[in-house]
């Protein structure tokens, strides 16, 4: 994980922690790469800024994975979701071996234009959208410019305006040194430092070794450019102005973890804090869980989401 070096051990620790924006997200090392066939909802759809994966019958789910991650993140709760919903697994090119043709062009807007038009040319009615980290504030992204499409929103550890990580007093403009310099990482570390860098840095975001592991192969395999234009961008896009004036319901699931993850105090308060523009966020924390909580409690998170899809 790349971090300004002039941020101090317990800033970067909190980063860390909090959220895996700046580190590749992973499946579960090992999984079988066969998938199942594809319905019509979207083999009808085409884009070169994201592959979307249909399982399952039923009420409609938009799954969106975060930063270099793998639609593999999902999987598990995808496969127990299909019993009784139809299922949209994203995937996002450039990451997890995903192809990348867009060089150093824009990454995040053409995203949510992509997932909107994917909604539309599938016929969804306002599905619930479901995003992990750079995902979550995809979803509420595509809740803030297209509400008539939107049903309802869970964020999964993840925060409004990720550079808020550096502190409260953190702006768009006071980011832009961190997001240029966390850009310019990306693109200049060698294959063998970029890797050390995320089998570290993975420590911090999963307590499940194979999630770790995984999160690392999903890095490596992602198109270096696309990490680079993406981080600058996510760093940098600052989604608190649009909160009072949502009218999608969100929920906004975090972790804790007492023992080497994030405080229960120290994300109580960050995660108030950041929603604290959004009348009636529900607010929900996950503990003895880091980053990736769909696999550190895979059950209870389980339980969550049908919470989530019931109202």
């Amino acid at each position: 994980m790349l971090y300004p070096r002039h941020i101090g051990r317990s800033t970067a620790r909190a980063l860390f922690i909090a959220s895996a924006l700046i580190l590749a997200a992973g499946a579960v090392a090992g999984i079988a790469r066969a998938q199942p066939a594809q319905t019509s909802a979207s083999q009808a759809f085409a884009s070169d800024r994201l592959s979307v994966e249909v399982i399952g019958v039923g009420p409609d789910v938009v799954l969106i994975p975060g930063f270099a991650s793998s639609r593999e993140v999902w999987r598990r709760e995808a496969t127990r979701l299909s019993a009784t919903h139809r299922v949209h697994m994203v995937q996002l090119a450039g990451f997890a071996g995903e192809p990348w043709v867009h060089g150093d062009g824009p990454f995040v807007q053409p995203v949510i234009d992509a997932l909107a038009t994917y909604i539309q040319q599938a016929g969804l009615d306002r599905p619930a959208v479901i995003g992990h980290s750079m995902g979550g504030m995809s979803a509420l992204m595509l809740a803030q410019q297209r509400p008539d499409l939107v049903g309802r929103v869970m964020s999964v550890d993840s925060l409004p305006f990720f550079s808020a990580l550096f502190g409260p007093q953190v702006t768009v403009d006071t980011a832009r040194p961190f997001a240029a310099q966390a850009s310019a990482g990306m693109r200049a570390a060698d294959d063998a430092g970029f890797r050390a860098a995320q089998t570290q840095g993975a420590v911090g975001l999963a307590i499940d070794p194979v999630t770790r592991a995984a999160m690392v192969e999903w890095s490596m395999a992602s198109d270096r450019q696309a990490l680079a234009t993406a981080i600058g961008e996510i760093m940098l896009t600052d989604l608190r102005p649009g909160l009072p004036s949502m009218t999608t319901p969100v929920w906004a699931v975090y972790a804790a973890d007492d023992n080497g993850g994030a405080p229960a105090s120290m994300a109580d308060g960050l995660w108030a804090r950041e929603y604290a523009g959004l009348a009636g966020v529900t607010l929900i924390r996950v503990d003895d869980s880091r980053h990736f909580i769909m696999a550190d409690q895979p059950q209870r998170f389980a339980e969550i989401v049908d919470r989530f899809l019931a109202e």
